[in-house]
């Protein structure tokens, strides 16, 4: 493929810790699930190459710790962000809660801009399991409400980095939104 159809795309991944960021990376990856959970400390950086519609994209992926005490830190990865995939545990409702501060951290260190983004409820799996989980409605409302606010398309997909389910499809839905932004751009 030439270098002229590929497209470098920096996609940060945000949310709360323990919300299964790294999860979701490790599975797009390729590098399947595994159960223990390990911190994120600062960020984590991976790079995947695909082809979506004859299309290539390089995806830098910068996996950003969602602890608190890691905000300093996080502000460097957030530049030149073309895109985010907003991660929330669909089994903990105060993750979804805290959205509107990655939002915003997001804006407040890319210079403002808003980019393509894709609300993920992750660990669907665990759905039938948890009594008080954020339901796909409250998701689906929520992404409609961002969608109008920032002017861009941003789709709800709920994803299982323990199964699979959805992985691949939120990064492609993330990768064609930002193309197709850039495209109506230049």
């Amino acid at each position: 493929m030439s270098a002229q159809n590929r497209r470098i795309f920096k996609i940060c991944l945000l949310g709360e810790g323990a919300v299964g960021k790294t999860a979701l990376r490790q599975r797009y990856l390729g590098e399947g699930f595994k159960q223990s959970y390990a911190m994120t400390i600062g960020a984590d950086f991976a790079v995947k190459r695909v082809t979506i519609d004859n299309q290539e994209f390089i995806s830098q992926i910068w996996d950003l710790a969602g602890q608190v005490r890691f905000s300093s830190v996080r502000e460097v990865y957030y530049r030149g962000a073309a895109g985010a995939l907003l991660v929330f545990d669909i089994s903990r409702p105060d993750t979804f809660e805290k959205i509107p501060n990655w939002i915003r951290e997001l804006l407040d260190n890319n210079k403002g801009r808003i980019v393509p983004m894709v609300l993920i409820g992750n660990k669907s799996d665990l759905r039938e399991t948890t009594p008080n989980h954020v339901t796909r409605e409250r998701g689906m409302s929520y992404a409609e409400d961002l969608s109008k606010w920032s002017e861009f398309e941003i789709p709800y997909i709920e994803t299982s980095a323990k199964t699979g389910d959805m992985v691949e499809d939120a990064f492609s839905v993330l990768l064609r939104n930002i193309n197709d932004y850039l495209e109506r751009e230049s």
